[in-house]
């Protein structure tokens, strides 16, 4: 394994950060775009591994590489269309630790000539496919990082929820790449609960002010549910303060009992929340608690389909627990922290358990089922 597979390889998720001075698609997004400037920032943000674009119709080119390796020590991902043996000589001698590898662009016989050469140079490979005859290809061709992309690179257009369904389909023993239309904290969460071992971001990050700040609250903070909504204004002011998970109350036994599974705008999951057994709403996730004495148990578990991908740690039913935190501290994986949050005590929550999750509900209403948009923006700031 080479330096570009290793960074993306480890826990959590990673993310490759692109200079991209401009779309075919979208235009100019940062012109006078520095690639030393901006692959330093990057890096110091959190970035496994930075990616230059290198082809002109990008406004790039193999400069740019040579500028940014000079500025960090962070794996290189050289990105354009390749398709002979000496571009990729090229690109190994500017400093490059991976190249990008277009299935689209490439037959298998060509395709694994390319990888050879690569290998052969001690570069790594990411593999891109846009479809499941590409990612079957991509499999086949023994590629150890494979870049699932959302966008069409005929049409431009962007298909989230078809991509998401091809990161689930890709074997667990790669490192898969989830590429394009990332521009939320609830897109990477998304990519990453499918199976995907990092994030390619270019645009988002280049029409941002400050493109390292935008990186770190695509990556790092915790995402924010607002729970036990019933009417579409209040999910509006949730999305509208930035929350990323919208919480929908199923279970018979509940004030706040939703009517449905609401509608969400593009920048949120929807979850559809059950007690005992699920149901069958359309909702993104869903999130399931034991029955215990008629009400729901302390604990719960977050749900991707048929997958269990996060655990919900809450306090005790209708009692003090000065355990909570403490049990959340010592839980494994992904914990979304529930129960007794607000905007005056989530700071300290996160800042003591550090969780992937935090999830409000009583204490952002008026009365039951019915928000408070004051402190929903309070709440969602706050824990932000």
């Amino acid at each position: 394994m080479g330096r570009f597979r290793d960074a993306l390889a480890g826990p959590g998720l990673a993310a490759i950060a692109e200079v991209k001075r401009r779309s075919p698609s979208a235009g100019y997004l940062r012109a006078n775009a520095d690639p030393a400037e901006l692959a330093a920032g990057f890096a110091a943000a959190g970035a496994a591994a930075v990616s230059i674009l290198v082809d002109d119709r990008f406004g790039g080119s193999v400069a740019d590489l040579r500028t940014a390796r000079a500025a960090t020590s962070a794996p290189l991902l050289a990105k354009g269309f390749f398709r002979e043996e000496a571009q990729l000589d090229e690109l190994k001698h500017a400093g490059a630790d991976a190249v990008l590898l277009l299935l689209r662009d490439l037959d298998d016989r060509s395709a694994a000539a390319m990888l050879s050469h690569v290998n052969g140079l001690g570069l790594d490979v990411l593999v891109e496919a846009h479809d499941s005859a590409e990612l079957a290809r991509a499999v086949e061709l023994g590629a150890e990082v494979i870049g699932v992309n959302a966008r069409d690179l005929s049409t431009f257009e962007v298909d989230r929820a078809a991509a998401l369904d091809l990161v689930a389909a890709a074997p667990r023993n790669r490192v898969v790449v989830a590429e394009s239309g990332i521009t939320a904290r609830a897109h990477g969460a998304a990519a990453e609960l499918a199976g995907a071992g990092a994030i390619l971001v270019g645009s988002a990050l280049m029409r941002a002010p400050d493109p390292a700040a935008k990186l770190r609250e695509l990556l790092t903070r915790p995402l924010v549910k607002v729970c036990g909504l019933t009417r579409e204004e209040d999910v509006a002011v949730a999305a509208e303060a930035g929350a990323d998970l919208a919480g929908f109350i199923l279970a018979r036994e509940t004030p706040r009992r939703a009517p449905s599974v609401l509608p969400v705008p593009d920048t949120m999951l929807s979850v559809a929340v059950y007690v005992g057994e699920r149901g069958d709403a359309q909702s993104d996730l869903d999130q399931l608690y034991a029955r215990e004495n008629g009400h729901r148990a302390r604990d719960g578990v977050l749900l991707r389909g048929d997958e269990q991908v996060a655990q919900v740690v809450d306090r005790t039913w209708q009692r003090e627990d000065r355990k909570h935190l403490e049990r959340a501290r010592a839980a494994d994986g992904r914990i979304m922290l529930a129960g007794g949050l607000s905007p005056e005590n989530v700071r300290e929550a996160i800042e003591a358990v550090r969780p992937w999750a935090v999830d409000a509900s009583s204490s952002l209403e008026i009365e039951p089922g019915i928000k408070d948009h004051d402190r929903v923006r309070a709440f969602v700031e706050a824990a932000r």
